[in-house]
């Protein structure tokens, strides 16, 4: 929940760096949203400690981990290839571009 505000922003610059009128359309943006929120809500225990549960427990919670990332994929790599298509002068990068990019690296790591 505390990323979506995030998710947001980043696709706000992507769009406006790169130029273009929609980054993706509304329905993706909009189905992929909705996917993040509620798998979240389904899964919001997916960070919690799995030992001492039984492996039916631990199944369900690796599982729902996996699914949640369907839909933020879906985002990431709109962003990345927006990112990618834009024009850069290598003695001139935008600060939102990296901003953008170090956003994108640190989520993909984090």
């Amino acid at each position: 929940v505390l990323i979506a505000p995030a998710f947001g922003l980043v696709s706000l610059a992507c769009q406006l760096m790169a130029a273009k009128l929609e980054l993706f359309s509304v329905k993706g943006l909009i189905s992929a949203i909705q996917g993040i929120g509620f798998v979240g809500c389904l899964v919001w225990a997916h960070h919690m400690f799995v030992i001492g549960m039984d492996g039916d427990s631990r199944a369900y919670f690796s599982v729902a981990t996996m699914v949640i990332a369907i839909p933020t994929g879906m985002k990431v790599f709109s962003w990345l290839m927006s990112l990618y298509g834009m024009v850069i002068f290598m003695n001139n990068i935008p600060v939102v571009y990296l901003w953008c990019m170090c956003f994108v690296f640190l989520f993909t790591v984090g």
